[in-house]
């Protein structure tokens, strides 16, 4: 199961402890950590960066689900939710790509008060047991979601409305005398570039998933290869339920771009 996980703690030494437990349960192969930092919440509200902002088999955080969420938490939007409840003014994309609900966000941003730290990361576990407990241990408030699959739906209806409003130009342009035709033919083109656009982001997004597919299952082979023979029939079991799940997700995906 793929998910966010945020663990707040009261001060630094016990996030960088919690980081390295998480390692820790990643390298006995009861959870796979694929990008992971610890982030501060400053007096203004704002976040700080403390550790891992190259972490994990995802490279950068950047364009990564907890990058994003660590954007969401400290810019405006942040201050919004914890002001306004989970509005989430002009920040659709963003919680898009960090792909949980507002109301977790809000979760998130009222437990991660100015002067608290926390780790931030994307993991994969099969039970929430060894990572609360060993959280817990150290004092920290764990908050987990599971993210939801990449969906294109409102594209799929946009792209689906585009054509259709086409084809009907389209009859209208071959029955339409010689005066209108000019002017249905610009509004075909118009429609026309507009969906190209949205077919190059579909297009766009599958390649993002296949990189993130890839990393993955390499980052699970490479610590396949270095593990105990327990802990690599772990590894190779995550790293079979990775690849089905991808290829499962990969397929509808095209199916869309196409």
């Amino acid at each position: 199961m793929d998910r966010m996980l945020v663990v707040v703690f009261d001060n630094e030494s016990k996030a960088y402890e919690g980081s390295r437990t998480l390692q820790q349960l990643d390298g006995d192969g009861s959870i796979a950590v694929y990008a992971a930092t610890v982030i501060a919440k400053n007096p203004d509200g704002t976040t700080a960066v403390k550790q891992g902002a190259d972490s994990g088999p995802l490279g950068t955080l950047a364009g990564t689900a907890v990058g994003s969420l660590v954007g969401l938490l400290g810019g405006p939007v942040g201050v919004a939710v914890g002001a306004a409840g989970g509005s989430l003014i002009g920040a659709i994309a963003d919680l898009d790509n960090v792909r949980v609900g507002s109301d977790f966000l809000a979760d998130v941003a009222e437990t991660l008060a100015p002067g608290k730290v926390a780790v931030v990361a994307e993991v994969d576990e099969e039970w929430t047991t060894p990572v609360d407990a060993r959280m817990e241990a150290l004092g920290g408030i764990v908050l987990r979601r599971s993210l939801w699959e990449v969906e294109d739906t409102q594209d799929e209806r946009d792209i689906a409305s585009i054509k259709a409003d086409i084809a009907q130009l389209k009859t209208e342009h071959a029955e339409a005398k010689a005066d209108r035709k000019a002017k249905l033919q610009a509004r075909i083109d118009t429609l026309n570039a507009k969906l190209q656009k949205k077919l190059d982001n579909a297009k766009a997004k599958l390649e993002a998933i296949r990189r993130e597919a890839d990393a993955k299952v390499e980052a699970l082979k490479a610590k396949a290869s270095q593990s105990k023979q327990d802990i690599k029939a772990k590894q190779e079991q995550r790293m079979a339920t990775v690849k089905k799940h991808y290829n499962e997700l990969l397929d509808r995906q095209e199916r869309r771009a196409s």
